[in-house]
């Protein structure tokens, strides 16, 4: 049984490393500091990643992207995650539901979106509707030809820089022996949309910079061609294609676990108390040997999940551990590391205390440590009939 990367995923990952560590690190003081991405940085991340070839390498080859496999995509995304992610937005992975694309909408949203000329984001969550996405109030009704849709939509990432949303809005209601059962379908909106607005959203604590925005649809009409996939067919267009967002999280959450770690063991190599470097304690040496081993065991776990879907085998329980586990794992090692550097981990001297505030985000979006856990269970028990 091989293990190891190929010599070109050797080179993905190192030439991924450098670009974060050259064309990232040197802006995350300023945008930690004042919580917004230069505009001018912002596109020269977005074009330098284009001149790499990187930009929508998550797309298949007859699309325009770089084609990579769910692995190697993963690889990809876990050098990312050593970086801050409202920089590292602009390296450019749209979303893979754009696949789902259909004649014009091809040539007005997929392929803009894979040469860079356009933005999109993914909005889902509604103040009332987080992990319940058919409790969603945010409803369309048909009126003539098109459809009217009014609502709100929240914690939408990205949204600031998208030129267009893809957006999962309540088309209808079915009674069902478990109660009412929302129909969902997926929209295309543009910005600027009559009836639809982009505002501000909520300052979180955690990835600075990386803004949440807020979504309004006051009676705004939306034509047929804005349905992504079939009518009342969302849940069918999302299972397909957003299973990749929670390995993202994953993988990202190793990427930013090794660079805390990376921080941790130098320090613990150099810092001196009571005449010896402290790593030479037990009590700092067992949680370095500890960080590791969940950084290893998390890192494998993420990309075993990914190359089942390479291999076209069921991945879900596999994803759902991989994104539990890792999320739970980089708050353990984050925290560990601020203990090791004692009071100075709280200071904005290191970004030992960004890491921390930052990995708090991750046990909740893209599906919160408990409905992964609902899914790895149900995923186990259901064969049985319990």
């Amino acid at each position: 049984m091989h293990f190891g990367l190929t010599e070109e995923q050797e080179m993905i990952v190192s030439t991924v490393r450098s670009f974060v560590e050259h064309e990232i690190y040197p802006h995350e003081a300023e945008v930690e500091r004042t919580g917004e991405v230069p505009h001018e940085v912002g596109e020269a991340i977005k074009q330098k990643t284009l001149d790499l070839g990187f930009y929508a390498c998550n797309f298949p080859e007859e699309v325009g992207g770089a084609g990579l496999s769910h692995l190697e995509f993963a690889l990809v995304e876990r050098e990312l995650g050593r970086g801050s992610m409202a920089l590292t937005h602009f390296f450019g992975r749209p979303q893979n539901i754009l696949m789902a694309c259909e004649g014009e909408q091809k040539e007005r949203y997929l392929l803009p979106a894979i040469r860079g000329e356009r933005m999109d984001a993914l909005a889902m969550t509604e103040p009332d509707a987080g992990s319940d996405v058919r409790g969603m109030k945010c409803t369309a009704r048909r009126d003539g030809g098109d459809w009217v849709v009014n609502g709100t939509k929240h914690f939408i990432s990205g949204a600031d820089h998208a030129d267009f949303i893809i957006v999962f809005i309540a088309t209808g209601e079915d009674d069902t022996p478990k109660g009412p059962k929302k129909r969902i379908t997926t929209f295309l909106v543009d910005r600027g949309t009559p009836g639809f607005t982009i505002r501000e959203g909520y300052k979180s604590v955690s990835h600075r910079g990386y803004k949440n925005m807020i979504l309004e649809f006051d009676d705004c009409r939306l034509p047929d061609a804005q349905v992504l996939g079939e009518v009342d067919g969302g849940f069918e267009v999302m299972n397909e294609w957003l299973y990749a967002t929670r390995i993202t999280v994953a993988t990202m959450s190793v990427g930013r676990a090794r660079r805390c770690f990376d921080m941790a063991l130098s320090y613990a190599a150099e810092r001196k108390q009571f005449g010896q470097q402290i790593g030479k304690f037990q009590g700092i040496s067992f949680q370095i040997a500890d960080m590791i081993t969940e950084i290893d065991a998390a890192d494998w776990l993420t990309l075993a999940s990914a190359w089942r879907l390479d291999q076209g085998l069921p991945a879900n329980r596999e994803i759902a551990s991989a994104k539990v586990y890792a999320s739970e794992m980089l708050a353990r090692v984050t925290d560990a590391t601020l203990q090791i550097y004692g009071g100075m981990g709280l200071m904005d001297d290191f970004p030992i205390e960004r890491f921390w505030r930052d990995a708090r985000v991750e046990r909740i979006w893209d599906g919160t440590s408990e409905i992964q856990r609902h899914i790895i269970s149900r995923d186990l028990l259901r064969p049985l009939g319990a």
